[in-house]
């Protein structure tokens, strides 16, 4: 195997595969990234037991054949080469990298140990990259990170029809967001309800951004997206998410409206007094909404305009970090604050009827 190619190149593509790599294996291979020269273009590929990445990129290979070194090791060869035109050879045991006067050896691992990649599951149809993935962020703040509870670390992903549910919890908060997605012809009709890791599809959701429309592929076990010469696949998780039907319907409740960005200043700013569990109260009127956090002496306060109806007053009070996970997850100028009253749960939306909505339960206001 020989090929030339751009450092820059060489090195995105490399990062991109390595995303999936295990950092603990029984298996040294699956440390390794393969990499096949062939026909004008290079492929990197990557895998463990829960997920693969492969990338395709333009190359001027000289002769074609398959390497699979450690994948890591090779990412930070890459990190240091000059810019500029960059050779890879395979000499005997190793693998050479040149690039201007700087030169590196790779021993290579053995192809016969490393498994096939899964293959991609039936495509479903088109979802646009940067929509998925600033949907997939705005809930995966409330996804759990207790390993012992595993669905709990998931995202739910369902599809019916042309909309796509994104939903994660951690049993404290529950988000949900919902975004169009284009079947394709003679796909499945009938719809999906999965869950799929978080940490995984964070990872893919970020790579997808600026890349347009991605095929989405959906099967009993995997999940994968394909994209602009690249193509990712990671496993499901066993179970479903608790419903989140009849915890977002509230109701009769108070609606308060106040602006967004004023009011996660605020939250940031208050909080500087709110050690361990200690919450944020806040406070609304009609027409202003009063922040307060800390006890006795230690004490911080901020008034900020808003409206309140449905209620001459309500006082609700939220852990700040919470609170401001679900504010960051918004992207309207302004939060709508459903409420049902002191200790009970909200709901934070983007809108009258926003796309994006993000349940929390308050806890027992300040004394």
């Amino acid at each position: 195997m020989e090929f030339r190619i751009d450092s820059a190149v060489l090195t995105d593509a490399v990062a991109w595969a390595a995303r999936v790599l295990p950092t603990r294996s029984p298996m040294p291979v699956l440390g390794g990234l393969l990499l096949e020269a062939a026909d004008g273009s290079l492929r990197v590929s990557g895998l463990d037991h829960e997920a693969s990445a492969r990338v395709e990129v333009e190359a001027d290979t000289a002769v074609d054949g398959r390497a699979l070194v450690l994948g890591r090791r090779l990412l930070d060869i890459c990190k240091v080469l000059p810019r500029g035109a960059t050779e890879l050879a395979v000499e005997g045991a190793r693998l050479s990298v040149t690039s201007g006067d700087a030169r590196f050896g790779l021993s290579l691992l053995p192809l016969d140990d490393y498994p096939a990649a899964p293959a991609l599951p039936e495509v479903r149809g088109l979802v646009d990259g940067d929509a998925f993935a600033a949907a997939v962020s705005q809930v995966a703040v409330a996804a759990g990170r207790d390993d012992s509870l595993p669905v709990l670390t998931g995202i739910r992903l369902a599809l019916d029809g042309t909309t796509m549910t994104l939903a994660a919890t951690d049993r404290y908060r529950y988000a949900v967001r919902t975004l169009e997605w284009k079947p394709e012809d003679g796909a499945p009709a009938e719809g999906a309800d999965v869950v799929v890791p978080a940490r995984r599809l964070t990872e893919i959701a970020r790579s997808l951004a600026g890349t347009g429309p991605a095929r989405l592929a959906l099967d009993a076990g995997s999940l994968g997206f394909e994209s602009a010469g690249t193509r990712t696949t990671t496993r499901l998780l066993d179970g479903r998410l608790p419903r989140h039907d009849k915890l977002f319907a509230l109701g009769e409740h108070a609606l308060a409206v106040t602006g967004r960005a004023p009011l996660t200043e605020a939250v940031k700013r208050v909080a500087v007094v709110a050690e361990g569990d200690s919450p944020v109260q806040l406070a609304f009127s009609p027409t202003a909404l009063h922040l307060q956090a800390g006890y006795e002496d230690d004490v911080a306060s901020q008034r900020l305009p808003a409206t309140l109806t449905d209620a001459e007053s309500l006082t609700v009070a939220f852990n700040p970090g919470y609170l401001l996970d679900a504010l960051g997850s918004l992207d309207a100028p302004e939060v709508h604050f459903h409420l049902l009253g002191p200790g009970q749960r909200a709901l934070l939306t983007d809108g009258p009827d926003g796309t994006h909505r993000h349940l929390l339960m308050s806890v027992k206001p300040l004394v």
